[in-house]
């Protein structure tokens, strides 16, 4: 097996891109590290091609591991020959790799194995490679009280079984029975209880294998699981037995017909199809499990690269009915300034004495943004911040904010540390009001799988998920940057190259010896190695640092080769600081960029990036993308009209649609037949969570409290 052939093809990559990367992996640089300053070794290879290219790399390195295993094992045992040796270098999978050491592995006792202590071992390889004239004559010379076969009966039976788990173990036979499942095989589903639930639809249900989508493989698994459903695979039983009587019954054994086909049908029924069957489930579950990690995945990074709302003073509202509204003021940096409970819902209905508490905060604090989670009591509590701003003579607009993960994060020790002397029930409108400031910086203290942009996350594989997730945050704080003087360690941990340990190192220093001046200063810091600086330099930002690059995604590995480049181009470094590289493209131009990297000895690709941070340094990506919808005003579902026009948010994206706020208690669901004029397979190329959409209301279900919607518009 050539490693590199493979993730050749798969990627469509030549061959000294396969040769630079596993080289950089091999060498223990990061993902984020290779995709943004390694480009010219990698031909650009994006941060996800690269996690997919490293994940395949594991796998097929994983696979070549386990193939040498079982060559070894088969040829201990003496059994090794030239045709299992090739069958199994030419496996492209695991399972196949299992299935040829399925006869040779160490098995547990079976009906087969007892039949082979009895002795019966040859008679079962005469049944299947002799024409055996009279097959009872023959059994009985194996009759042996001692070893309990006491009749012909006893005989042919065990015999019986041992040809079965030949059957069972045949490579070829399992490949072609999980092929024909794959392409042929349909999922039946039967409900187990009469009580109606979430599965109705799947009471009496069946798809096929080959088109099931993902989403629908999970709900049946949970419905299985929660023990409301029966599900199977049904494949063409007739089908598969006479391929298998095919391949086993010949004129060399056409006498022994009888048995061999019993012994086959047996094989199928007991030994084959029951984990045929495991097989297929785990497979259709793994792929369904595959999909729904990557489209959180997908949400989670939408979700943490949302357009910051800088320069605000804003007040988090923390619902809730019986225990009171928490709320939090913090100032525009994100510095808690006040907290308080108002009670202006039921049972306590304190509005009046609520709205004077708010407006005296608002007031004193020059609040410009109330953030109110979209929990329980949400949209009550929007209802009272509502008509309570149309009392207001300065403007002050609210925001509904997902709070998905804030109670998760008030009880964390992370919180403990950031707000000792704040109640734990404080804690999660403080995080409200800061992930509306900075969506980023303050998620990134959640366990992602809290952020709730998912389907079905907690049926998923939490090891892989974990790690998907993971990869995702640290994609999404390298390509933003963080400021080396005030980000928390919670963010500066998932910067490329930075462990946990080394970023609560690098506050510590901050708070001993005052803010950084220099990147170079962060080499200071107590454990932070030669290798760690390399990885993670590019990524730290410092506003008003002694050197400007220290301000910009250029890494300082290139200082020399931007300085060079600024004395051709007629620029200086002060230049970069007062943001006066305002005609570098022309001049650019002007030598022309290939003249330039060839004078710089340096690649364009480089270079193109370099120029692109002197232009604009300390540029925050995010702020490029959507704003958030910023409101004044409450709807009601009974204010929802078919045909009505609206604008809204995108919360979640999901397999077969997308649900968006349009403001109102439940958001409303754009299904995927709804997106586009044309066919829409995949609603991700569409929408994104933080999309800004029109949308029409096509559907209004006042019972469900649910509502339709469409971007056909």
């Amino acid at each position: 097996m050539n490693i590199n052939d493979i993730l050749k093809k798969e990627f469509n990559l030549r061959d000294e891109q396969i040769n630079n990367t596993i080289k950089l992996i091999d060498e223990g640089n990061t993902i984020p590290f290779i995709a943004r300053y390694r480009k010219e070794m990698t031909g650009e290879m994006s941060d996800v091609t690269l996690r997919a290219f490293y994940d395949k790399l594991i796998y097929l390195r994983n696979l070549q591991s386990r193939k040498d295993d079982v060559i070894r094992i088969i040829e201990e045992q003496g059994k090794l020959t030239p045709e299992i040796k090739v069958n199994v270098e030419k496996a492209n999978t695991l399972q196949e790799v299992e299935d040829i050491y399925a006869p040779y592995k160490q098995k547990k006792r079976t009906r087969a194995t007892i039949a082979k202590e009895r002795g019966l071992e040859q008679l079962a390889l005469d049944l299947l490679n002799q024409n055996i004239k009279n097959i009872n004559e023959e059994s009985s010379k194996y009759i042996n009280e001692e070893k309990e076969v006491n009749s012909t009966e006893d005989a042919i039976k065990g015999t019986m079984d041992i040809i079965a788990e030949i059957v069972s173990d045949d490579a070829k036979i399992r490949k072609y029975i999980r092929e024909l499942a794959l392409r042929e095989g349909v999922i039946v589903t039967k409900n187990s209880k009469e009580e109606k639930s979430v599965y109705d639809m799947y009471y009496d249900y069946s798809e096929s294998v080959r088109t099931i989508a993902p989403h629908r493989v999970l709900a049946i698994n949970r419905g299985e699981k929660e023990d409301f459903l029966k599900v199977k695979v049904e494949i063409n039983n007739e089908k598969v037995i006479n391929y298998i009587i095919n391949e086993y019954v010949n004129d060399k054994n056409l006498k022994n017909k009888e048995v061999i086909v019993s012994a086959i049908e047996d094989s199928y029924k007991r030994l084959i199809f029951p984990s045929i069957e495991r097989e297929i489930r785990n497979t259709l579950t793994e792929n369904a499990q595959e999909r729904a990690i990557s489209v959180f995945g997908k949400n989670v990074k939408s979700l943490l690269l949302q357009a910051p709302v800088k320069d605000k003073v804003v007040m988090g509202f923390d619902p809730a009915f019986r225990t009171g509204c928490k709320i939090a003021v913090v100032d525009k940096n994100g510095k808690l300034l006040d907290t308080t409970t108002v009670y202006p819902t039921e049972p306590q209905n304190k509005v009046e004495e609520s709205k004077k508490e708010l407006k005296a905060l608002i007031e004193k604090y020059n609040i410009d943004i109330i953030a109110i989670g979209n929990g329980t009591a949400s949209r009550e509590s929007e209802k009272f911040v509502s008509d309570m701003i149309k009392e207001i003579d300065r403007e002050v607009q609210y925001i509904i904010v997902s709070e998905a993960g804030a109670s998760v994060y008030s009880a964390s020790e992370l919180a403990n540390e950031e707000h000792p002397d704040i109640n734990v029930s404080l804690r999660g409108a403080i995080s409200i009001a800061r992930r509306l400031q900075d969506p980023l910086a303050e998620l990134v203290k959640i366990d992602p799988k809290s952020i709730g942009v998912g389907q079905y996350q907690h049926d998923l594989n939490q090891k892989k998920l974990e790690g998907v997730l993971d990869g995702v945050v640290e994609d999404s704080v390298n390509s933003v940057g963080v400021d080396l003087n005030t980000a928390s360690y919670s963010l500066l941990e998932h910067i490329a190259g930075i462990s946990k340990t080394i970023a609560k190192n690098i506050v510590a220093y901050r708070e001993e010896n005052g803010d950084f001046t220099s990147r170079a200063q962060i080499k200071k810091v107590k454990r932070l190695g030669p290798q760690a600086f390399t990885q993670c330099a590019g990524f730290m930002r410092i506003e008003g640092a002694k050197n400007p690059l220290d301000n910009t995604g250029v890494h300082p590995e290139s200082y020399d080769i931007c300085k060079n480049m600024l004395d051709i181009l007629g620029y200086s470094l002060s230049d970069v600081e007062n943001k006066n590289i305002t005609d570098i493209d022309s001049k650019v131009e002007a030598i022309g960029m290939k003249e330039l990297s060839n004078k710089l000895q340096v690649g364009e690709v480089t270079l193109k990036d370099i120029i692109a941070e002197i232009k604009k340094p300390g540029r925050d990506p995010r702020e490029e993308g959507i704003k958030p919808i910023l409101r004044t005003d409450v709807l009601k579902i009974e204010d929802i009209k078919e045909g009505m026009i609206l604008k809204g948010t995108i919360r979640n994206v999901v397999d077969f649609g997308a649900f968006v706020d349009i403001g109102i208690k439940n958001d409303g669901l754009v299904h995927k037949s709804e997106m586009s004029k044309g066919y829409v397979k995949d609603p991700m190329t569409i929408v994104t969570v933080g999309d800004i959409v029109d949308v029409k209301v096509i559907g209004v279900d006042m019972n469900k409290k649910r509502v339709a919607l469409s971007m056909k518009i």
